[in-house]
Order: C-alpha cells, then structure tokens, then sequence
C-alpha cells in the first residue's frame, strides 16, 4: 500500500463538500494534501483558484490515493458511482466517510467491499461557516482510530455527536440535518409578519436574526430548560402570554413533531 497517499479526497465539491476541504485547510491540512473529483468544470477550477495546490482525480483514481474517502454526494447517485469504486477501495483500504442522507453503512458496503471501514456522517449547513453539528455512526469495520479521524474531519466544520445505533441517523436527519431549514423558515415567517406590522425589511430582518441568534445562544450558554427561559419571558396576560397561546391554539408542538417524523421517514425511503 502506498504510504504517500492524500490525507484526504472528497468525490463531490458542493456546498458541503468545500466547507469540509476548507474546514481541513483551516485546521492545517496542507491543499496539496487533499484531492477531489468534481465534474463541474467551473466549481472545480474555483476550488482550485481559492485553494491552490488541491489535487484534482477521476473518483477511481482518488479512492486509490487517499488515506480517507469523502462521499460528499446526493444519495440518489450512490447507487451508480459507489460499485465503480469497489475495486480501488478494496485495494488501497481508505476510510469511508459518507454524508449522503439515508445511505446505510451496510448498503455501502455491499457496494464498495464487505471489510469497508465506513463512517455515516450527518452535518449540516452551518458548517458552511464552522458552527456545524455532525451525527457520526461507525460501522464495526471502522477502527477507534478511524472513528479519531472522522471525529476531526467533521470536527473541522463545528462539532461532533456519535451515535449508538445506526438507526438513530434517522432521528439526526429529522433534526439537525433538515432543521436548519425549520429555522430558516420561522426567520422568514418572523420577518415577513414583522413587515406587515410596519417595519421596514432591513429592520425587520435584523430584528429577527438577533432574536434568532440571541435566543438560540442563551438556551445553549445559560444552561436552563428552554421551557423555563421561555416561561420567564411570557408574563401573565402580557403580550407573549397572547403570541404563545395563538401558537398552542394552532398545534405548534404537534406540527413540528409531525413534520420531524416526515423527515425521518423520508430518510428510511432515500435508504432503500
């Protein structure tokens, strides 16, 4: 086996792709150190442009030169690209990391070989901007110092839950995979009534993101249950006592359970 292979090589440079290449030269990796496969012509010659020195491969020949194999791909391409690499990773051994939502590590290892040391990764958008969280499941090929490695490939764009069982993955996708988009969504509503209530947009949407982030950061660093930092605020008769009460009144709770477990359930389909 060769010894100077790549640290890494990502086969897929989308948007998640070139946060973790990003994420791996923010935290030392040399460019020249790293390889990708990207058939945009265009997306890989920025990469390259903002990166200089990133190695450029077909799959098949990046899954023979690294040490650890990025699938940073849509599911739905798996089942074509993931068998033409088989004969490569059986050969060169590299570590799996798949972000591909719903892929299992065992249907991934029907593909690529049956002694794959493969790790399921779910990040998310905010590692675009380093303040991701990944749910990271190993299967049992994948060594404790594979599981080291995952830990800070993904650990590059924000931070890190390991999971039991691999059928949790689908709890992590119904949450933190789909739920910045839950998040992005309630700024919009927020802004939008904000609006119509008379602010103007920019106002309205700093007034929004702040109360975002602030709110989302005091429930992280102050320690208390957001059911009680939620209580301080809605004074009886008051006007956040009317705004919840409306919420209530509509299913809010339920709603949100019942479109996390749609989520869910759409992650087993993409599994196959």
């Amino acid at each position: 086996m060769n010894d100077d292979r790549l640290e890494a090589g990502f086969i897929g440079a989308g948007n998640m792709g070139q946060a973790l290449i990003a994420g791996l030269v923010r935290s030392g990796v040399a460019p020249d150190a790293i390889g990708f496969a990207e058939p945009d012509g265009d997306r890989a010659a920025a990469l390259r442009a903002q990166f200089p020195g990133l190695v450029l491969r077909g799959p098949q020949e990046l899954a023979a030169e690294v040490r650890t194999l990025v699938l940073a791909i849509k599911p739905q391409t798996l089942p074509q690209l993931a068998p033409s690499l088989a004969i490569e990773v059986t050969a060169a051994e590299p570590l799996v990391v798949s972000v591909a939502a719903g892929i299992t590590t065992d249907r991934l290892a029907g593909w690529l070989g049956p002694e794959t040391r493969i790790v399921r990764a779910m990040p998310n958008t905010p590692a675009l901007i380093g303040a991701g969280i990944t749910g990271l499941f190993a299967n049992p090929h994948a060594s404790a110092r594979d599981r080291e490695t995952a830990d800070r490939l993904l650990g590059a764009v924000g931070t890190t839950v390991w999971l039991e069982t691999e059928e949790q993955m689908h709890a992590v996708t119904a949450t933190s995979g789909s739920g910045p988009a839950y998040v992005f969504l309630l700024i919009e509503a927020m802004t939008r009534a904000a609006e119509s209530l008379g602010l103007d947009p920019a106002t309205a949407r700093r007034l929004t993101l702040a109360t975002v982030t602030g709110a989302a950061r005091l429930a992280d660093e102050s320690g208390n249950d957001p059911a009680e930092l939620r209580a301080r605020v809605t004074s009886p008769g008051g006007t956040t006592e009317r705004a919840i009460a409306i919420f209530e009144q509509a299913g809010f709770v339920e709603l949100v359970e019942t479109a996390m477990r749609g989520a869910a359930a759409r992650s087993r389909e993409l599994g196959g």
